[in-house]
């Protein structure tokens, strides 16, 4: 995974953590070894498969709890998460939105679905890129292509970004530690990252140790990003209302996450209603 990058942005941990912290800032792309400002790694977009599908977000009127997620698993390690699946209204014109807004294909699958959902479905994708030119690249083609802005990008304390909302409603933030060009655009993105807003971090990372995932890194109950193996696809939780403060909406909503993560670990529901379906690994040809 490119030297350890970590996920997280210090937006969401608070003042505490940006005083205490000041001189050593992690963020999307972002290794142990590297500083605000810094190059973040080059990592190729190949991802590896997973299935997760659920009902939204905790304290916010859906249903966070599954009857089955308290049965004892056997504990597998998740290597990798080799896909993201958006259930969707209309599979043909999602393709064609993120392959012209952001360039991706396989990466991102689809698949029909009329599930009721609204408001915040408890999760947001952020594509963390090497320089604010990508960053302001990706976002315009995506606004281009019919994405609504949720916040404009920005120079931050923590680098460049911005967010906006895709047609079917998924939420994808774009992001660099870098606050200035070092070069052209190159429209790459180094890594996915999957960021679940939970009621509870710490009894959610709980929950997923017991299924076999390393914690790459834990900030108490505010933040937790798990080790994926090889996958450029990471896995992080934040505090849900937390993570809808970041990327600009209100932390209601109902319904269905509309979100399928593909992998090897087995079917499970988290505490938080995130459905995992087991999908056989990829056999490399």
């Amino acid at each position: 995974m490119g030297g350890g990058g970590a996920v997280l942005v210090p937006e969401l941990l608070g003042d505490e953590y940006r005083m205490t912290r000041a001189r050593r800032v992690w963020s999307p792309g972002v290794s142990d070894g590297q500083h605000l400002g810094e190059r973040p790694p080059q990592v190729p977009m190949t991802l590896s498969a997973f299935a997760v599908r659920g009902r939204s977000g905790a304290r916010t009127g859906q249903e966070s709890r599954s009857a089955g997620h308290r049965a004892t698993p056997s504990v597998t390690v998740m290597a990798t998460i080799e896909s993201i699946t958006l259930d969707v209204a209309d599979p043909t014109a999602a393709d064609r939105f993120y392959t012209a807004a952001f360039g991706l294909d396989t990466q991102v699958r689809f698949r029909a679905s009329q599930a009721p959902t609204a408001g915040f479905r408890g999760f947001a994708t952020a594509l963390t890129v090497s320089r604010p030119g990508t960053v302001d690249s990706l976002i315009g083609s995506a606004l281009d292509a019919g994405a609504t802005p949720l916040k404009p990008a920005v120079k931050s304390f923590w680098g460049y970004g911005g967010v906006v909302r895709a047609p079917d409603g998924a939420i994808w933030k774009v992001a660099t530690s870098a606050k200035k060009d070092t070069g052209p655009d190159t429209r790459r993105v180094d890594e996915i990252v999957l960021l679940l807003g939970v009621a509870d971090v710490a009894a959610s990372k709980r929950f997923y140790v017991e299924r076999g995932l390393g914690v790459a890194r834990s900030f108490g109950r505010a933040y937790v990003e798990f080790a994926t193996g090889p996958s450029p696809v990471k896995l992080a939780l934040y505090r849900h209302r937390a993570l809808a403060k970041d990327v600009g909406v209100s932390p209601e909503g109902t319904g269905s996450h509309r979100l399928v993560l593909g992998g090897d670990a087995g079917s499970f529901t988290d505490p938080d209603g995130f459905v995992w379906e087991a999908v056989p690994p990829v056999t490399a040809s």
